[in-house]
C-alpha cells in the first residue's frame, strides 16, 4: 500500500457519487456523537494550551504533538518512542481516538501521526472544535490528564513516502498518483512533476468547517483526474 501522508486523510472518506454517504464514515466522529458518547473514545485535543484552558470536549487529554512531529522528521520515531509518547496521553490499542483541533491540516496531520505509529482507529473530528462550539455542545475547563500501560506498537511505515517511492510515481516506475494539497501561492511557487492540484480548502465547507458531502467530494475527485481507489501521496 502507498503512503497516505498527512492531508491525504482529506480523500478517504469520499467516494463514487452513486453512494449515500462516505464509504468509510468511521474515519470521522460527528459533534453530538462525540458529546453523548465521549467515554468511548480517547479524545485528544491538539489544540494550544491557551485554548484547552479556555474550554474542551470533556474529557479530553491535551496533546502537544510538536516532539512526534519533530520525532517523524529526524527518523527518531520507533516503536520505543510511540510507546512513551502514547502512554503518556493514554492512548491504548482497544480504545477509539478522537482528535481535535481549530485547524484541518493540524488535525490530518496528527490522524496521520497516529496511524504511522500504528494505532489502529483514530478519527477527526468533523468540523473540529469550531464545529462542536458552533453546536453549543457540553464544554469543560477541567484539566484532564490520563496515562495508560505502555504498549509495543508498531508502526506503520508505508504510511510514509520515501523519495524513492515518490521518484517512482513520477518516473513511471510504479504505479500511484501524487496530490498537491497546498495553497495557490506555495503551489505556483514550484510543485511536483506531474502531481494532480487540489487544495486542502476545497474539501472543506466554509461556513461549517466540515467535509462537504461524498457527492460532492466526488464530482470534485474526478473533476481533477482524481481516482480515490489509486495508491496515493499528498502532500
Amino acid at each position: 500500500m502507498m503512503t497516505l501522508s498527512l492531508a491525504a486523510v482529506y480523500l478517504l472518506p469520499y467516494g463514487p457519487a452513486a453512494e449515500p454517504g462516505y464509504p468509510n464514515p468511521k474515519l470521522l466522529v460527528e459533534p453530538a456523537n462525540l458529546a453523548k458518547n465521549a467515554d468511548r473514545f480517547r479524545v485528544l485535543d491538539v489544540r494550544s494550551r491557551v485554548n484547552y484552558d479556555a474550554g474542551h470536549v470533556p474529557g479530553a487529554v491535551p496533546a502537544a504533538t510538536g516532539p512526534w512531529s519533530r520525532a517523524v522528521t529526524e527518523g527518531k520515531a520507533d516503536a520505543a518512542f510511540w510507546k512513551r509518547a502514547l502512554a503518556a496521553v493514554g492512548v491504548t490499542p482497544d480504545r477509539p481516538v478522537v482528535v481535535v483541533s481549530d485547524n484541518v491540516p493540524a488535525a490530518a496531520r496528527v490522524w496521520w501521526l497516529l496511524s504511522l505509529a500504528g494505532v489502529p482507529d483514530v478519527r477527526l473530528l468533523n468540523g473540529g472544535w469550531t464545529a462542536y462550539a458552533a453546536a453549543k455542545l457540553p464544554v469543560s475547563k477541567e484539566a484532564t490528564t490520563a496515562t495508560a500501560p505502555p504498549h509495543d506498537w508498531t508502526p506503520a511505515p508505508e504510511r510514509q513516502a520515501t523519495k524513492d517511492d515518490v521518484l517512482g510515481i513520477v518516473n513511471k516506475k510504479r504505479p500511484g498518483q501524487i496530490i498537491d494539497v497546498r495553497s495557490d501561492a506555495e503551489y505556483e511557487a514550484g510543485y511536483i512533476p506531474g502531481a494532480k492540484r487540489l487544495e486542502w480548502t476545497e474539501v472543506i465547507d466554509p461556513k461549517t468547517r466540515k467535509f462537504k458531502p461524498a457527492a460532492e467530494l466526488a464530482k470534485l475527485l474526478k473533476e481533477r483526474s482524481i481516482d480515490p481507489a489509486e495508491e496515493s501521496c499528498s502532500y
